[in-house]
């Protein structure tokens, strides 16, 4: 089998209303999705969710990167992942949702040539998943506002709150959702690397008050001994993000148990090919993983859920940002079935999602 084709295109994803976080507020999302083309008549679909500060790309350089990698693919064998992926490396650095895109493609076409929804071609684990529903900073009583209706109306029972900005700020936020949601709900908190180290050991201590089991990225990505520091002096749980964008960063953050979790994002690593090194590292050194994602649509959103079923050891999910796009959908059919907050994987081949361009 050969690629015979590599399809480009441009999506706009809207919002219902602006998302903020500790270094940005966005109202809308500019994707790629591509489709490779295969010379025995299946075709897989990717998704690139580039997001400057985090993987230094705009949507621009991805479109151009994926032209490249356009020129070096056509010819070479699909289910060649590991080969296509040392390719890439050696065309250019970094420039990782680009690379997802090809990644997620490419998986997609292999769980259509076993005949396997790809949470079985990934390991197979299970077949549901469970995700949180991310507040955004806003007032702590319109967060707490906003938690109450993800929790009574739409169902969510594990909530993944916004901070980094103005630490007593969130330390009030923190109270009023747990006031507003009850004891019953799970909390957890992303700074988005807003802290310096004494503040966030301070703002930790204060949410271990309320029942926050995890804090996310505290410090600036690169401070990775400092991690370690946090995590001796509270009793919640250390999760990395940002730091995270490699087999080798999961290593050197075990070696130091610097995190209790690490938050895997497909748009962070390349894809599906080095995620699966990132948890099968962080399995070897006891520490559990989450799958997060950027504002994306169901083609990279149902591969990194596929992920989370496929493996035991990625025991947290937040892979809820197409909820917030105007039209969740975006237009795709398929990839899994919602019920509130469980996700239920399609038996369909690969992504098993009903789209083409």
């Amino acid at each position: 089998m050969k690629i015979v084709d590599i399809k480009i295109e441009k999506l706009r994803i809207d919002l219902k209303e602006p998302f903020k976080i500790a270094f940005a507020v966005q109202d809308y999302a500019d994707n790629v999705i591509v489709k490779i083309v295969t010379d025995e008549g299946y075709y897989g679909l990717g998704e690139a969710a580039p997001f400057a500060p985090v993987t230094g790309e705009t949507v621009d350089g991805v479109v151009n990167t994926l032209k490249m990698f356009r020129s070096g693919l056509i010819g070479m064998d699909p289910l060649n992942i590991e080969g296509i992926h040392v390719l890439m490396d050696r065309l250019i650095v970094g420039n990782t949702a680009a690379k997802a895109a090809i990644d997620i493609a490419l998986y997609d076409i292999k769980g259509k040539v076993m005949g396997q929804p790809l949470y079985k071609v990934l390991g197979g684990y299970d077949n549901k998943i469970q995700t949180d529903m991310t507040i955004g900073i806003d007032t702590p009583e319109n967060m707490a506002l906003k938690a109450k209706k993800s929790v009574i109306e739409d169902g969510f029972r594990i909530l993944k709150v916004k901070a980094g900005i103005n630490p007593s700020d969130d330390v009030k936020a923190l109270q009023l959702i747990r006031q507003a949601v009850g004891n019953d709900i799970r909390l957890r908190v992303d700074a988005n690397q807003g802290y310096c180290v004494n503040d966030a050991i301070a703002v930790l201590k204060e949410f271990e008050k309320v029942g926050v089991e995890a804090v996310e990225q505290c410090l600036p990505y690169w401070n990775l001994a400092d991690s370690r520091r946090i995590r001796d002096n509270v009793n919640l749980k250390v999760m990395l993000d940002e730091t995270i964008k490699s087999p080798m960063d999961a290593a050197k953050a075990c070696k130091i148990d610097a995190a209790d979790i690490l938050n895997i994002k497909l748009m962070k690593s390349g894809g599906l090919y080095n995620a699966l090194k990132i948890n099968a590292i962080a399995e070897a050194n006891d520490v559990r993983c989450m799958v997060g994602c950027m504002l994306e649509t169901k083609i990279a959103i149902t591969a990194g859920a596929s992920l989370v079923a496929a493996k035991k050891n990625i025991t947290e999910a937040d892979c809820d940002s197409f909820m917030y796009c105007v039209d969740p959908d975006n237009g795709m059919k398929g990839g899994f079935e919602r019920d509130k907050d469980i996700f239920t994987l399609l038996d369909k081949p690969g992504l098993g999602i009903e789209f083409d361009f």
